[in-house]
């Protein structure tokens, strides 16, 4: 079982949805360490965003609420973090303000950069899942450490009948040392 593979099979689950449609940054185009495990997957079910993570967030948020379960690639969280707002003060919050009647799903998958074989530097490896834990009150921010922890937490993220969202986090040099 190896962490690449593993998601490589996630992705695979998750395309398999009716309801699900990949979103981000090198999602359909070469560009980052993401896309090799998006690359088998149909071109229907991925829609290349540019680095515009803000509008990213929104559109995703819109999706969501109109029932389709949009999986927003964030490639580094670094980036993610342009959509900071979106994510913690709307989708976080939409079940509470609306009391339990609005609760879309969206599943989020960020990654903490690699360091290896280049170390990019603190710009584009930093890891805030505590620091988003503190801020979301309904998101769930799961962290994978392991290749037998990927497919389970993507299933539960896909099958969540709790009216929670899912932030996935990913480890870029996992995908080659595990």
């Amino acid at each position: 079982m190896k962490y690449f593979n593993e998601l490589q099979k996630a992705m695979s689950l998750l395309a398999e949805h009716p309801d699900t449609m990949f979103i981000g940054q090198a999602v359909e185009y070469e560009g980052t360490g993401l896309y090799d495990s998006l690359k088998h997957l149909p071109t229907t079910k991925k829609m290349e965003f540019p680095v515009a993570e803000y509008l990213q967030a929104g559109v995703v948020n819109g999706m969501a609420i109109e029932g389709m379960i949009p999986v927003s690639i964030f490639p580094r969280w670094n980036f993610l973090l342009i959509s900071t707002d979106q994510i913690v003060n709307h989708l976080d919050k939409f079940g509470l303000m609306s009391r339990g009647k609005c609760n879309p799903k969206v599943i989020i998958r960020v990654a903490v950069g690699s360091e290896k074989p280049v170390d990019p530097q603190d710009q584009h490896k930093g890891n805030f899942a505590e620091a988003f834990r503190s801020m979301c009150k309904t998101l769930d921010i799961i962290e994978l450490f392991e290749p037998e922890d990927i497919v389970p937490a993507y299933e539960k993220a896909l099958n969540r009948t709790d009216g929670k969202s899912t932030m996935l986090v990913e480890f870029g040099d996992f995908t080659k040392e595990k």
